[in-house]
């Protein structure tokens, strides 16, 4: 027979813990570059971007438009690595607390 009152009391578990969780992602970094490293950008696990770096090569008013393009993509590789990053964590706060459920990502519902 299901256990309806255990499962609740695993998904609060888990809730919990996701909370937890989520007060430290602010702490958790990642960084993406473009064009071989003359542009980097380092966000947190809260999507916030922390720092923007770029080569100085970059800053005549000719390669504006093209600074701006690698800004955009150092950007886009920087959140695409701390989204993984974050996927990671909460699979780990998780893991064990509720049973696989296919089709439900907690790293995605809580996130």
């Amino acid at each position: 027979m299901f256990d309806f009152m255990g499962m609740m009391g695993k998904v609060k578990e888990a809730q919990a813990k996701i909370k937890e969780v989520q007060a430290r992602l602010v702490y958790l970094t990642a960084e993406g570059e473009a064009g071989a490293g003359l542009v980097k950008v380092q966000v947190n696990g809260a999507r916030k971007v922390l720092k923007i770096e770029m080569d100085e090569s970059l800053l005549t008013p000719k390669d504006k438009e093209m600074l701006s393009d690698l800004i955009v993509a150092a950007t886009n590789k920087a959140m695409e690595a701390i989204e993984l990053k974050i996927k990671a964590e909460m699979k780990t706060a998780t893991e064990g607390m509720i049973p696989n459920i296919p089709g439900m990502d907690l790293g995605n519902m809580f996130g």
